[in-house]
């Protein structure tokens, strides 16, 4: 099984658009040690000819470009993406959807929330349902993807879209992850996470790759930087470091890749030369970047 970062980064990308912050001014003018990252998106692939997208990054249009494995290369109007796998209905799972809607085939994976979603919003009605088999996906259950991959979609702690907020819980599929397996070997994605809890934590002891929640450092990162007002947690996600955060999470889990993905460009993890990538990297940890190709 073979997996492209096609980008690392959380909502708003790296540099984000609006952002003045130090690690934004050093991705801008383009130094090394602070790439550039595209908002979240994984493609997997079993044959090395059919491909999946876990998410549509509102970035992906420039994501195909960069990324060869995605370019046409049989008929005139073609694609190797065959499928699509949503984790939730954030603008930055679902808004690269609308890069694909000339008319080309595939499959639509989610669990029927996120479905909801999209059936609500007729801005979705370019995919053309005639073309884009929208496929509702249960909780648990193994499906058979393109080239020989089969997913199970699960729940894990996270939130309602932020723009859906009513202060439900994600038990109806609100946040998910998603585990591809093949001949044995599985890949976890789990870009969104709250907590860790004792179910996700045995569901993902020794797994061979986790691509997890990166989006900030500490809880309260986002308040203490004057970029926010909220926490991490009440934002749907994990903190990297501290009491409860995913170092601590995963330590003794025997998980053989550990990477973190969608990073949020406050995250100091993103810059190469700070104590925070080191000691992220002492923890056996790699900090995903666009382009990161990962065999399973």
């Amino acid at each position: 099984m073979r997996a492209i970062v096609l980008g690392a980064a959380a909502g708003g990308g790296f540099p984000q658009w609006n952002s003045n912050a130090e690690a934004c001014r050093r991705a801008r003018a383009g130094d090394p040690l602070a790439p550039a990252r595209t908002q979240a998106s994984v493609a997997v692939s079993g044959d090395g000819a059919s491909w999946t997208l876990l998410n549509a990054s509102p970035d992906l249009r420039q994501q195909i470009a960069e990324t060869r494995e995605l370019h046409p290369t049989t008929a005139l109007r073609s694609t190797p993406i065959a499928a699509v796998v949503l984790t939730s209905g954030e603008v930055d799972s679902v808004a690269g959807l609308l890069n694909l809607r000339e008319r080309q085939p595939f499959t639509l994976f989610a669990t029927a929330r996120i479905h909801a979603v999209l059936d609500a919003n007729p801005i979705f009605n370019v995919l053309a349902r005639d073309v884009v088999a929208r496929r509702v996906v249960a909780l648990e259950q193994d499906i058979a993807l393109p080239g020989g991959l089969t997913l199970r979609l699960f729940s894990v702690t996270g939130k309602v879209a932020l723009y859906l907020e009513d202060n439900a819980d994600d038990d109806d599929g609100d946040t998910v992850g998603a585990c591809i397996t093949q001949h044995g070997r599985s890949l976890y994605y789990v870009p969104a996470c709250a907590a860790m809890t004792p179910t996700l934590a045995e569901r993902l002891r020794g797994a061979d790759a986790v691509m997890f929640d990166g989006t900030l450092w500490r809880d309260d990162e986002m308040i203490q930087a004057g970029l926010g007002l909220k926490t991490g947690r009440r934002m749907g996600h994990m903190s990297v470091a501290g009491e409860g955060g995913t170092m601590q999470a995963f330590a003794g889990l025997g998980v053989a890749r550990k990477i973190l993905l969608h990073i949020n460009n406050s995250n100091p993890v993103l810059l190469a030369d700070t104590p925070e990538r080191a000691e992220v990297e002492r923890d056996g940890w790699q900090v995903a970047f666009d382009g990161m190709r990962v065999e399973v």
